[in-house]
């Protein structure tokens, strides 16, 4: 299992994007798992605590090594292209209203 050594500039991305509520989900396990490598962590123990796939780990962990953070992103998969981009799905995640809380709805009118 090779070693993972973050740089302080990919160290505060990878803190960003697993801290941050509207970063999606995907993005957000793998920056725990690579953060969580920096540490020392084994594959099974990140398994174990990120409740994932020890393949998933290893997966992300190979992917960051061979191409660091760009590795990260989804790839592209077969089939029809994209129609909006990542920065475009970004974008509309972070203007998306959160959902009232439920303490704070209104009662409704009917019945």
């Amino acid at each position: 299992m090779p070693a993972v050594q973050l740089s302080p500039a990919e160290r505060d991305a990878l803190e960003k994007w697993a801290g941050r509520r509207k970063t999606a989900q995907g993005l957000a396990v793998r920056a725990r798992i690579l953060l969580r490598a920096d540490e020392g962590a084994s594959n099974k123990a990140m398994a174990a605590d990120l409740s994932l796939d020890p393949a998933t780990v290893s997966k992300w962990r190979n992917r960051f090594l061979s191409d660091r953070v760009e590795g990260l992103y989804d790839r592209p998969r077969s089939g029809a292209p994209r129609r909006i981009d990542d920065a475009q799905v970004e974008a509309l995640v972070l203007d998306t209203p959160s959902p009232p809380r439920a303490d704070r709805q209104r009662p409704s009118r009917r019945g």
